[in-house]
């Protein structure tokens, strides 16, 4: 359909590779009897050790689905083809947003601080939309700037192209809001994996006036460093303090009116969240702020024990963090040499987990315990806003406090499951000859107070706040002047 480049070829002749990745050849082709012996491996893994694997998909079908990407490997690929066009897509077919593909860590050690030739537009995506956010050729482009709205790229309209492009990235149950989101935070990158590079695009786009026009815009090839024989020049950014990290992944602010405060959360894995919960809790009593924001729209999860603890805080009643958590095996054996960690894995497995009746191994502390909010939660009007990458743990958070009196979820549907998802322990299984790496989670968690009519969905919002064209052209924050709005009306 296009003239394609290889890709790999186009990067080795603009990227060095690294002194202590030196021997790394990201043109390096594995024969197809290799390849197969990867994806054999693979596929044996994820059938004895997953515990979702036919939640979505059923045997049958999953079945068909290896056998059908089994046949698409071809005799040669590099690392890069074998990961975009056959795992990927595969792995998607599982729908656990857990379950993911990384290329090895020698190409991620070589890719590290270089600029790559890519499609040249950076693009929102949300609905069937496309709209420019960046350009690698700003200053000589006259059209495609901020808000212009692109309608198809290489004669591919939007619609096919967004759907196309989702089934290259996983996700819990058909909750793709997450998904468009990664697209929107790296659209030439996506591009550039999924259908390869050409010399010139073709994108259709609507003008000043309203008329559909199309362009054609060349590949984006970062210039060389003439001081760098083959390397691009790195840009030092100023260094990082350890308590700018923490702020990064959590802060509260109090507005000067002492009207509100906005408690920002962007993880549960880091940030000495026990110390902060217990310091900004006590803050907000002091300060007798009575409306609070939760900010969790890009908080991808972590510890259920930090999500728990939060939910305390906020929680009206008493709750519990799932229906069912349990495991389909014990050990990682007899694969402990692909899966990282894999005896350690082994050992907190069969300490947690207890079997049942149905040969499933459960954690029974997080199913039965019954927790209570703490003495001196928060008693004041909450709102919790959510999105895409809301995801995990955040997700059992928000199904946890979502209908109760006095607390208000706003924005768009989360990208973890509301269902459930799968996690708790996810280590990497590492392919034994082209070193990709598979996320590997080793846990099924079924929400509390699930249905059936939730599964396959992200959690929903009380107020949907969906991505706006106007804000996107001014910089604005939409969701978040929404949930202040309705804090300012609630005083009239």
């Amino acid at each position: 359909m296009y003239k394609s480049i290889v890709i790999v070829a186009v990067i080795v002749m603009f990227c060095s590779c690294a002194t202590s990745n030196k021997n790394y050849n990201p043109a390096k082709k594995f024969s197809k009897t290799t390849l197969q012996k990867d994806y054999s491996v693979l596929v044996n893994i994820l059938q004895a050790k997953h515990p979702s694997l036919y939640w979505y998909t059923p045997k049958p079908a999953m079945d068909a689905y290896f056998n059908k990407f089994y046949k698409d490997i071809k005799d040669s690929m590099t690392e890069q083809d074998f990961a975009w066009h056959v795992l990927a897509p595969l792995i998607d077919k599982i729908h656990c947003g857990h379950t993911s593909v990384s290329l090895s860590k020698k190409y991620s050690k070589w890719a590290t601080n270089k600029s790559i030739p890519a499609f040249p537009l950076f693009l929102k995506v949300w609905n069937d939309t496309l709209a420019v956010t960046g350009n690698y050729n700003f200053k000589n482009d006259s059209i495609f700037k901020r808000g212009t709205l692109v309608t198809s790229i290489n004669n591919i309209p939007n619609k096919l192209l967004i759907k196309y492009m989702l089934e290259f990235l996983p996700e819990d149950g058909y909750a793709n809001n997450v998904s468009l989101v990664r697209l929107s935070a790296n659209f030439p990158y996506f591009h550039r994996n999924i259908f390869g590079l050409t010399k010139t695009y073709t994108v259709g786009y609507i003008d000043s006036v309203g008329q559909e026009k199309k362009a054609v815009l060349p590949l984006f090839i970062p210039k060389k460093d003439s001081t760098k024989k083959d390397s691009l020049p790195i840009v030092k950014l100023p260094k990082i303090t350890s308590a700018q990290k923490l702020l990064r992944v959590r802060n509260l602010q109090i507005d000067s009116t002492n009207t509100y405060a906005t408690l920002t959360l962007n993880s549960f894995a880091e940030g000495r969240l026990r110390t902060f919960f217990r310091k900004s809790f006590r803050t907000l009593k002091k300060e007798n702020i009575k409306n609070l924001i939760i900010d969790v729209r890009n908080n991808g999860g972590g510890r259920v024990g930090m999500s728990t603890l939060l939910t305390k805080y906020i929680s009206r009643k008493k709750f519990l963090v799932a229906d069912s958590i349990y495991s389909i095996t014990r050990t990682v054996a007899p694969f402990g040499k692909y899966i990282k960690g894999g005896f350690l894995n082994t050992i907190e497995m069969l300490f947690i987990s207890k079997k049942n009746k149905a040969n499933q191994y459960h954690i029974r502390y997080l199913e039965n315990k019954v927790y209570s909010p703490k003495s001196n939660n928060y008693k004041g009007n909450v709102i919790v806003l959510i999105s895409g990458p809301t995801f995990s743990a955040s997700t059992v958070f928000c199904n946890a406090i979502k209908g109760q009196q006095g607390i208000t979820l706003l924005g768009e549907e989360t990208g973890g499951g509301w269902y459930g998802n799968n996690g708790i322990i996810i280590p990497d299984v590492t392919l034994p000859n082209t070193k990709v790496r598979v996320r590997l989670p080793l846990y099924k968690l079924v929400q509390y107070n699930h249905s059936e009519a939730n599964k396959g969905l992200g959690i929903v919002p009380d107020v949907l706040v969906p991505t706006s064209y106007d804000a996107l052209l001014q910089f604005e924050d939409k969701k978040m002047q929404v949930a202040q709005q309705i804090i300012a009306n609630s005083k009239n």
